[in-house]
């Protein structure tokens, strides 16, 4: 069943932290992934749901930083990843399947914005896309048999207000016959992560597999870091109010585990909560709602035959 994509009554709200989320969850005997889970909300998004009793794997690149900030946290184990280069991913799965045979919880957490040029991952397309988008849709087609067999899962996508700034161009994915733009170029992958939900869940709901994107608020991380100090602040301001990474782990949780999702996915969250449409022609930037050429059906599918394509992963 299709979700509306209109706000529902939520017991939490934008000022949430992820651990309120967690609270009076017994998640033991949960398996989780979360990628980029060794910095900024990502560790926080595997400090509430470890400290809830769920087994949480996390991948990244910086293998340094992870046993640094993950080593006093219990149920908590690492893989090397890289989204950019597909036999990372590949490894990662591979290591994962032979230690677990289900998954309970994917988050697609990881992400790259705004490089300074055009670079590409090793597939050869705009390295934005191929980190936030091809990546992890590889990496959840490798764990799909582990997602079915869990007899009820959940894949979570950490998108971005920032899908406003471009819609998806299937034809122009490396800005070939337009002039490179970072921000364009992150808006469009942001897009891909929010289409790609709603393709997946249509996909997963006759394996009870659900499927949900967010925005997590306006929060200083090093994602910034390709960021100068003048595009820094002219960013911020436009930003109304920023969250601790604490809560801007919230929303992703509430997807994750809550219980007024169940029977619910495909839908874009915010603030704890299913966000409303905002029109196309409305102004980008940090505003809240989602665009409705995210959640496009055909578009979607559309996506996904693209990355299937390049990927050569294709779900059971």
């Amino acid at each position: 069943m299709k979700t509306a994509q209109r706000p529902i009554h939520s017991d939490f709200g934008p000022q949430t932290a992820a651990a309120e989320v967690a609270a009076g969850h017994d998640l033991s005997g949960k398996i989780v992934i979360v990628t980029g889970g060794n910095s900024g909300i990502g560790l926080e998004t595997v400090r509430a749901l470890a400290g809830a009793g769920a087994e949480v794997v996390t991948g990244a690149r910086d293998r340094q930083k992870a046993d640094k900030q993950l080593s006093d946290l219990e149920r908590v184990s690492f893989i090397s990843l890289d989204l950019a280069d597909p036999a990372s991913v590949h490894q990662f799965a591979e290591q994962f399947l032979r230690r677990h045979d289900r998954l309970h919880i994917l988050i697609n957490n990881a992400g790259l914005f705004r490089p300074p040029n055009l670079l590409k991952d090793k597939r050869g397309y705009e390295l934005q896309f191929g980190v936030n988008h091809l990546g992890h849709f590889q990496l959840t087609g490798l764990l799909w048999p582990a997602l079915k067999k869990a007899g009820g899962a959940r894949v979570v996508a950490v998108s971005s207000t920032g899908h406003r700034h471009h819609g998806l161009d299937l034809d122009d994915i490396n800005f070939e016959k337009h002039p490179y733009n970072g921000m364009a170029a992150y808006g469009q992958s942001k897009t891909a992560e929010i289409l790609f939900t709603v393709q997946l869940d249509k996909i997963g709901q006759p394996c009870n597999i659900r499927a949900f994107s967010l925005h997590p608020g306006a929060i200083e991380t090093d994602v910034f870091r390709y960021m100068t100090e003048d595009q820094l602040q002219e960013w911020k301001k436009g930003v109304k109010r920023f969250k601790t990474p604490q809560q801007g782990a919230a929303t992703t949780v509430w997807c994750a585990i809550s219980g007024q999702l169940d029977g619910m996915g495909g839908v874009y969250c915010e603030d704890c909560n299913i966000a409303t449409v905002s029109p196309d022609d409305a102004p980008p930037g940090p505003r809240p709602g989602v665009r409705a050429y995210a959640l496009d059906p055909e578009k979607a599918a559309a996506l996904w035959r693209f990355s299937e394509q390049a990927t050569g992963v294709h779900f059971d």
